[in-house]
């Protein structure tokens, strides 16, 4: 058999679990400062793996290492508005003295690909190549234009990927309003005769921090009632140990609205222990959408035992929900106390948009295909994604990257978390969806 013919039999089932082993084994961990390896050379995969089915991509840039590549599907009716398919190839650091298989090796092993970025979010950057490849082989178009995007930094905000692009190179999403990323589409099962997908419709806005204390430096040896230590750490005590109140918004209401039908008991956030206690998994997740809220993550001061500092810092992760940036603002402050100076580190918005739309039909439809007792149900993201940048571009954006998963697996603690996996099958499930998605939207 010829070598083009062995590669229009390749499918997308069959090459994705290698796709998505190939990417984890190209280390691309963003410490946040241009100190890691950068995304150059999975831009250059992916970049590879396009022009092989006739695409034309791009790689674009915004610093020495830190490259994007986007492209361009042509539809059957171009002059239909497009839709945007993201995901970024960089990934949080990762220590492999604590992983079962070395985090960057993309083991196989008991059912699942193994590694950093397996679900976060070299799954779906591989999915979607499996599923771009294999209709561009077959020659199947979409019904409408679709642009690829395959980002750098992520992990760090986005500002060296997805918000380079918005703000530097617009023209590359002409016509897209609509568009799907990470984070959505996961399973979550709840008997024998269903299981809720959970397509991300909203996001949390954040607030990463740096409190500052001014004190009077000293002798340690001497009595000091301005220490900017003391000051700094009672103030992060109270921040950390602040329970913030319930604020229900739309989105969350319609989730709980959803699992309380399926689950056939009410669901209270305002009672919050027995809420959780009915999700399961996914209670980690959900929790965290039902506040604002302000992890302490990082402390600073000092430089030798016998010395008080004149200066101690800390840094924080702040996230509020859509609608309450203001007032998580005024109690971040009442609660730090005038002592403690705050400023950004990086900001961003929250996001939420409704759970309607022919878009969100494909979804409904491509699910159920594939697993008849699918039910698709809009939830809240506690944390951000690069879609607060498309949103800049008037792009309405979902999570949406389908897996069918074990009740068992703690997916919530997969992302940035020790021995990350995604099972096989899962993302074999995925590539079948998103080639039925792609079919109907």
């Amino acid at each position: 058999m010829s070598e083009s013919n062995t590669a229009r039999s390749v499918s997308g089932e069959d090459e994705v679990v290698d796709l998505c082993r190939d990417l984890i084994r190209i280390d691309t961990s963003n410490y946040g400062d241009h100190s890691g390896p950068g995304e150059r050379a999975a831009a250059e995969y992916v970049a590879e793996k396009l022009a092989e089915v006739g695409l034309e991509p791009k790689i674009i840039e915004s610093h020495k290492g830190r490259a994007s590549t986007v492209a361009r599907i042509e539809g059957e009716d171009p002059s239909r508005p497009a839709l945007l398919i993201h995901g970024h190839t960089d990934v949080v650091p990762a220590n492999a003295e604590d992983w079962t298989h070395h985090p960057f090796s993309g083991e196989v092993a008991d059912g699942c690909v193994w590694g950093r970025g397996a679900v976060d979010m070299k799954d779906m950057d591989a999915m979607t190549l499996a599923v771009v490849r294999d209709r561009l082989r077959s020659g199947r178009k979409p019904p409408r234009d679709i642009v690829l995007a395959f980002l750098a930094d992520e992990e760090a905000g986005g500002t060296y990927g997805a918000r380079h692009l918005v703000d530097n190179h617009r023209d590359l999403f002409e016509g897209v309003t609509e568009a799907i990323g990470e984070v959505g589409g996961f399973s979550f099962t709840v008997n024998e005769n269903l299981r809720l997908y959970l397509v991300e419709t909203a996001q949390k806005g954040m607030h990463w921090m740096r409190l500052t204390v001014e004190g009077t430096a000293g002798h340690g040896s001497m009595t000091n009632d301005d220490n900017a230590i003391t000051e700094l750490c009672e103030a992060v005590g109270r921040l950390g140990r602040h329970q913030w109140p319930v604020r229900v918004t739309k989105t969350v209401r319609s989730f709980l609205d959803e699992l309380s039908d399926a689950l056939g008991t009410p669901l209270d956030p305002e009672d919050m222990e027995g809420t959780l206690a009915k999700l399961g998994g996914i209670a980690k997740m959900v929790g965290a959408t039902l506040r604002n809220s302000a992890a302490p993550t990082m402390l600073g001061a000092g430089y030798k035992v016998n010395v008080i500092p004149g200066q101690a810092t800390a840094h924080v992760d702040g996230r509020f929900l859509p609608g309450y940036e203001q007032e998580f603002l005024a109690d971040l402050d009442r609660i730090l106390g005038p002592r403690v100076k705050r400023e950004d580190v990086h900001g961003d918005k929250a996001l939420e948009t409704s759970f309607d739309g022919a878009l969100v039909d494909a979804m409904q439809l491509a699910l159920r295909a594939e697993d008849p007792i699918a039910r698709a149900v809009p939830y809240m993201l506690s944390g951000g994604t690069d879609a607060k940048s498309f949103d800049d571009l008037g792009i309405r954006c979902f999570g949406f990257a389908p897996l069918q998963l074990p009740p068992e697996l703690d997916f919530a603690g997969m992302f940035h978390g020790v021995d990350e996996r995604v099972p096989v099958d899962g993302l074999k499930f995925g590539v079948r969806v998103l080639d039925r998605f792609l079919d109907a939207c």
